[in-house]
């Protein structure tokens, strides 16, 4: 498999614009998420994908290889589609590793990667358990179930599955669902096929774009990590990986 990582950065960013190139321990976020990729030894490329000339040239002055996308895609699928088609025509293989996730780690790459040995599945994903009540119940940790043969059936902001006779005790050692961890592989036909494909009700419901792909057909193989990430959204979200870097680094 010829595995290319595309790193969408918007520089527009609604809630927090500027977010990649925001000083993360004296460089840019993106930066850091560029390091964690090129550590992933499944990966035979890494590319930033930007609508804007600041983020290309970041991205340059430290020796990443970038590629300049349209300004008008509504999601960072679209925008990994397009960078992919151009850049990399001959992969077999496409991880969208979103320009905010900093914690990333390569082994987590190499992961989403090695599911798609697997020629059922068009697209694949990692999920970590959930061992707290409060992030089970937090609509800003999107949970995901899944079936028996690891395939995904549904991803939500809200606590799923629903415990009928309440959330398990501490005796059972409770793990009360699973959290979806936001990077994704796609085989190429996949992804091209995702990024035709227009927003379905339960995608526009939960504000989850995951959801277009299973609503049509598409199959989404999922693992289990034992990494946490945190993904930057917001400046309190920065200083929160700001300050495990600097417990664990």
């Amino acid at each position: 498999m010829y595995a290319a990582v595309i790193i969408p950065a918007r520089y527009e960013s609604t809630r927090f614009p500027g977010k990649p190139l925001v000083p993360l321990k004296g460089k840019p976020m993106l930066w850091h998420v560029y390091k964690q990729a090129l550590g992933a030894q499944m990966a035979s490329e890494v590319i930033i994908a930007t609508e804007s000339p600041l983020i290309m040239e970041a991205a340059r002055s430290f020796g990443a290889k970038a590629v300049m996308t349209s300004a008008s895609h509504a999601s960072g699928t679209d925008r990994v589609a397009e960078a992919a088609s151009v850049a990399v025509p001959q992969a077999d293989v496409i991880v969208n590793l979103q320009g905010d996730e900093p914690l990333i780690r390569p082994e987590m790459i190499d992961d989403v990667i090695m599911l798609m040995a697997d020629s059922r599945a068009d697209m694949g994903t990692l999920a970590k358990k959930i061992e707290s009540p409060e992030q089970f119940e937090d609509p800003n940790v999107v949970k995901v179930v899944c079936g028996l043969d690891g395939y995904a059936l549904y991803f939500s902001r809200a606590p799923i599955p629903y415990y009928r006779d309440g959330l398990p005790g501490a005796q059972a050692g409770p793990v009360y669902g699973y959290k979806h961890i936001g990077i994704y592989a796609y085989r190429k036909e996949g992804l091209k096929k995702l990024a035709g494909l227009k927003p379905v009700p339960l995608e526009e419901a939960e504000k989850l774009e995951q959801l277009r792909a299973l609503s049509n057909g598409m199959k989404i193989k999922v693992k289990e990590t034992s990494f946490e990430t945190i993904g930057v959204d917001t400046p309190e979200d920065l200083a929160k990986v700001d300050k495990w870097l600097s417990t664990y680094s």
